[in-house]
């Protein structure tokens, strides 16, 4: 009996802690953009990014129409950051099919909990004057 303590305790002990990965997701509906993203960070020293992933339709009919609708996925996180209840996302979007169009998204928030707020920031460019809106934004995570 004493054996089998003392294999299980080494065994437990042997299996190390559990580590569970962060995830965010953002979202705002306003008269210049609807979007949704999700992100995730591994807990691990690093908070290396494992998930990223969102979609944007921009409002306004004088943006491009390739830019009005779009779908994200990691290749276009350009810049993130996530600790310590702070959280940044900047996505661009050079298009793909016009070199002189992109689309910058930049989203900052801050807080504590399940649920917090920042504010977001974007510009499209390339087809005559920028388009630039900013709003509101609210987060989550998981």
């Amino acid at each position: 009996m004493r054996r089998t303590i003392i294999l299980l305790a080494g065994l437990l002990g042997a299996a190390g802690a559990a580590h569970a990965d962060s995830r965010f997701f953002c979202s705002t509906d306003d008269n210049s953009a609807r979007f949704t993203i999700e992100s995730g960070f591994q807990d691990e020293a690093g908070h290396r990014l494992n998930h990223f992933r969102g979609a944007l339709i921009v409002k306004n009919n004088s943006v491009p129409e390739a830019f009005r609708k779009r779908v994200f996925d990691s290749s276009k996180l350009t810049n993130r950051w996530s600790h310590d209840g702070e959280l940044r996302l900047e996505i661009f979007d050079d298009g793909s099919e016009d070199a002189d169009q992109s689309l910058s998204l930049v989203i900052l928030a801050e807080g504590r909990g399940k649920n917090f707020s920042g504010s977001y920031g974007l510009m499209v460019s390339g087809d005559g004057k920028p388009f630039t809106a900013s709003g509101k934004v609210s987060c989550g995570s998981k």
